[in-house]
Order: C-alpha cells, then sequence, then structure tokens
C-alpha cells in the first residue's frame, strides 16, 4: 500500500462535538496518527448526539461521534489533575499538532496553553477552535451555529418576507470550520518542517462563517458598494425569479428540480420534445417569461409530461438537452446509487459495539496517496493503556494512575 499522504504527523486532539473533531478526522483519515484526548467516564459531547440505532442513546453508538472520529486513538485523561496534566504536557512534547477548541482561557488555566508546551516543543503547531476567536470583548461568550448565521447577516435575508427568517442547514458552518481548521493546520505544519518553528493558530467560528463563499460575503460587499440590505423575498416571488420553469415540481415518483426559465428556456423545450403547441418564437421573447398566462399554458404541457416520467428518467432526459436540473433523492435513492457508490463515496465499518454500517466516504481522491479507515471511532478510552506504554510507563503506573481517577 502507498504511503499516505499525512502518515508523518503526530496530532495529540482535545476537542469536542464537531467543529474540532472534524479538522482532526480530515487529518486521521489522510493517515496522521491522532490520539484523542477524552474525559474519564463521559467522554467527547457528540458520544450523546444522535442518531442511534433503533433511536436507543449509547455512548458507543452515536452516528454523530463514529463518523467524526475514524482513524483516531482515544485515552482518558482527567485534565484538572496534576498529573493528568503532566501526561498531557510529556504527550504535546512528541507531537508536531495540538488541537483545542476548550473556552479560550482553559488550556492555559491546565497548564496546557500554546505559551507553555511550545517551551516543551518549539516546532509545535497549536490550533484553537472557539465562539470568537482567543481575544476581544466577545472571547468568552456564549454561541451557536444558528446564532452566528444571525449575527453574520445571513439568517435576516433567508425565508421569505412574510414570515420570520428561517436558517439553512444545520452544522454546515461547523464542519466548513473543521475544514478550515484543518488546512491552516497542514499550511503551519509545512512551515515548521522547513524552518523548525511553530505557531498558534486562531480560528473564530464566527469568522469562518462571515468569511464564507454563501451570501454572507457578497452580501457584505453589496452593502459596501451600495448600502443595500439584502431583504427576505416575498412568498410570490420566493421561486421562479428568473423564469419558468423553476423550482421543485411532482414526477411520477417523486419531485424533480429544475432551473430552465430565461435563455434556457428553449434547451426545455428541446427536453420535452419540441412538442408544436410551445414552438413559436414568441416563447422565446424575454416577454414570455413575465407572462402568466404563457406560463399556465406551458404547465400544461410540463406537469403532464412530469408526471409520465420517474425523476431519473426525467433527469436523463433533461441532461442530454444540457437543462440544469436534478432528482430530489430520499436517503435510500442516494445510498444507493450505483454510480456515486462505484465512485467509492460511502464506506463501510464494522464497529465493535454499534456494528456494521455505512459512512460518508472521503471528501477528496489522491492518486498517489489513499484514503482510508484504517480504524472505526474508538471506544472510550480504548488506547489509554497502549499510548501511555509508548511514552514509557509500565503496566504498574497504569494501573496506579487507573485506580487515582487521573485516567
Amino acid at each position: 500500500m502507498a504511503p499516505m499522504a499525512l502518515s508523518n504527523i503526530r496530532v495529540l486532539d482535545f476537542t469536542q462535538t464537531i467543529a474540532g473533531p472534524y479538522c482532526t478526522k480530515l487529518l486521521a483519515d489522510y493517515g496522521a496518527d491522532v490520539i484523542k484526548v477524552e474525559r474519564p467516564g463521559t467522554g467527547d459531547g457528540a458520544r450523546s448526539l444522535g442518531p442511534f440505532p433503533k433511536d436507543e442513546p449509547h455512548p458507543e453508538k452515536s452516528g454523530t461521534f463514529l463518523h467524526l472520529n475514524t482513524n483516531k486513538r482515544s485515552i482518558t485523561i482527567d485534565l484538572t489533575t496534576a498529573q493528568g496534566q503532566e501526561i498531557a504536557r510529556s504527550l504535546a512534547s512528541q507531537v508536531d499538532v495540538v488541537v483545542e477548541s476548550f473556552r479560550p482561557g482553559t488550556m492555559e488555566s491546565f497548564g496546557l496553553g500554546y505559551e507553555e508546551l511550545s517551551e516543551l516543543n518549539p516546532a509545535l503547531t497549536y490550533t484553537s477552535i472557539s465562539n470568537f476567536g482567543q481575544t476581544g470583548p466577545y472571547r468568552d461568550w456564549r454561541g451557536s451555529e444558528v446564532i452566528f448565521y444571525g449575527m453574520g447577516g445571513e439568517l435576516y435575508s433567508t425565508g421569505v418576507a412574510e414570515k420570520e427568517p428561517v436558517k439553512l442547514g444545520g452544522t454546515v458552518g461547523l464542519y466548513q470550520s473543521g475544514v478550515m481548521a484543518a488546512f491552516a493546520t497542514l499550511g503551519a505544519v509545512l512551515g515548521s518542517k522547513v524552518d523548525g518553528s511553530g505557531q498558534h493558530i486562531d480560528i473564530s467560528l464566527m469568522e469562518v462563517q462571515t468569511g464564507s463563499i454563501d451570501r454572507r460575503m457578497s452580501m457584505l460587499m453589496a452593502y459596501q458598494y451600495n448600502g443595500e440590505i439584502t431583504e427576505r423575498v416575498p412568498l410570490g416571488d420566493a421561486s421562479g425569479a428568473g423564469g419558468y420553469p423553476a423550482g421543485v415540481y411532482p414526477c411520477e415518483d417523486g419531485f424533480f428540480q429544475i432551473t430552465g426559465g430565461g435563455k434556457y428556456f428553449e434547451r426545455v423545450r428541446n427536453m420535452m420534445g419540441n412538442p408544436e403547441e410551445l414552438s413559436g418564437e414568441e416563447w422565446l421573447s424575454p416577454a414570455a417569461q413575465a407572462d402568466e398566462d404563457m406560463q399556465g399554458l406551458f404547465e400544461a404541457y410540463f406537469y403532464p409530461w412530469l408526471l409520465d416520467r420517474s425523476k431519473h428518467e426525467a433527469w436523463s432526459q433533461a441532461q442530454a438537452s444540457r437543462v440544469l436540473c436534478g432528482p430530489l433523492n430520499t436517503m435510500a435513492d442516494y445510498l444507493n446509487d450505483e454510480t456515486f457508490r462505484g465512485r467509492g463515496a460511502f464506506e463501510e465499518v464494522d464497529h465493535p459495539v454499534a456494528g456494521t454500517f455505512t459512512y460518508p466516504g472521503r471528501p477528496f481522491m489522491m492518486d498517489a496517496s489513499p484514503w482510508s479507515i484504517r480504524r472505526p471511532a474508538p471506544l472510550l478510552g480504548q488506547h489509554t493503556e497502549e499510548v501511555l506504554t509508548e511514552l514509557g510507563m509500565s503496566r504498574g503506573e497504569v494501573e496506579s494512575l487507573k485506580s487515582e481517577g487521573v485516567i
């Protein structure tokens, strides 16, 4: 097997829930040795997040945790104890990267802040992930994805004008922050390999979302250019603003979405076999796309055409005419799609407690450096003895730490 891209990197992981664990998962899945430090007894808070098999909560069966922690080793350390802090310092002196997502100041209170650890390991890359960053008046304030979404201005513009704002997505901002943290971490590691110096990376969840490529960035620029505040669209204009057909329509076995108005209307006619009733040049004029009577006449042909076809049949015919469209898949449709499965978009992982499930696969492929699931997400503290033995401790010392509640 070819060497993995990050197989020469060791990571000490003090992260919890989603953003930090997704950062270290990306590193682990491409080869890094990631040692995940968890609290004895309870572990990462993601262990209590669903989904769970048969909806029965279990700390070793959380779908969220299992996905976010593949290829990692778990050790349990009570960081509030002097012995636990000393163990963490010893581990930090032997790794390339520390990633943490505690509230600002927490790691310093343990004697594990960047200043302390960089004295032990000058080449260390130390990545901190927090709500509003490590400095500033908001540093210690609480926050969540929906709060950042609102504070960043995006929530004001999503939904319809007649209703309250509606947030798009679930935890996409947290995953995006994890990607940014991994990207920044690898950049710092590369620099460290060149000149031997480490650095502290400060990831603010709020600032990652504000700088994202969704509408927030364009809305921010629009405000500066012309003072425009992007409003929510009135209900009648919420779909089809670019002409018809646009939006979600029913078909034989579900729903089908299409953007085919304006300059793309002729492609839609081709998709439908160029029915004589829609063949005149008047259908291609800009006025036709704003004419409600013509839209009604078009839909009198379009709805029957869709309802005679499955979403996959409609999709195939539309793609042949270069129409921008796609089926509204159920998760079963998506999971069983032979094209996605054939490309390796999913991976079956066998976990000793949760069982065998299909997980999302690699986010990207590298032709010379493989991606692989080498081990499932760890049981809580599964590798504590293994890692401490690698640190030079005897079995007796490990047992003593267990009996004292340090690990």
